[in-house]
């Protein structure tokens, strides 16, 4: 099975490199797609050895995924690995995440703060994903313990069939929705996180979430 890890990445430069040196031991091909970078992103990934994608403005991370998830097509990827660039998510838990889906027990495998007790996860973000996740169960029907994870694999009939609109950090709420209307299988695993002072400086905050998952909802229900 050809795997590929996929980094959306906007001005990362400072960390990006370890991130794709640290999971290019476990896939065939790291992918990054620099979203609209203003600093030395895109030229620090080409000198860690990914394939680089250049949005010409900042576009979104759900974007960002699916201009990777079209490029592992292209290159006939069979399964792929999502993570941050900030070096948030680590890398060897990569094989734990394709393990499920080299079984044939699933199509898509979330990588699960709230399966690892042992992981340290700051107040206001655990009740952000508490909000997110009720939100996501609401527009889907479907309960995942962690459905804002950037840290996901897919197999081969998600890869071929995924199709993300939602361009900001909702769109881990739409993978949610895909998985209803394909009737992809699930599983969730235990995974690792890193909270430094610069993670959490480039995190997403509370207000920004609920916003977005609100808007989520409202379309939902406008459609």
């Amino acid at each position: 099975m050809k795997t590929a890890a996929i980094i959306p990445a906007w001005n990362e430069a400072r960390a990006i490199g370890p991130v794709i040196r640290s999971a290019a031991p476990h896939v065939d091909t790291v992918i990054v797609v620099d979203d609209g970078s203003t600093d030395a992103t895109a030229e620090a990934a080409r000198v860690a050895g990914a394939v680089v994608l250049c949005h010409p403005i900042n576009c979104g991370p759900g974007a960002a995924t699916m201009t990777g998830i079209y490029a592992a097509r292209f290159m006939g990827i069979d399964a792929i690995v999502t993570l941050d660039a900030d070096g948030q998510h680590n890398p060897e838990d990569i094989p734990r995440l394709f393990k499920p889906i080299q079984k044939g027990e699933a199509d898509l495998v979330i990588g699960s703060r709230f399966k690892n007790r042992g992981t340290f996860m700051p107040f206001i973000r655990r009740v952000f994903n508490g909000v997110g996740n009720i939100f996501t169960f609401v527009v889907t029907g479907r309960y995942v313990s962690d459905s804002q994870s950037g840290f996901k694999a897919f197999g081969p009939d998600a890869v071929r069939s995924i199709h993300l609109h939602l361009s900001g950090f909702e769109f881990c709420s739409e993978i949610i929705r895909e998985v209803v209307q394909h009737g992809w299988r699930v599983t969730e695993v235990p995974i690792k996180v890193v909270y430094s002072e610069y993670t959490l400086a480039k995190g997403q905050s509370f207000s920004r979430g609920v916003i977005t998952a609100c808007k989520m909802l409202l379309r939902s229900f406008l459609r």
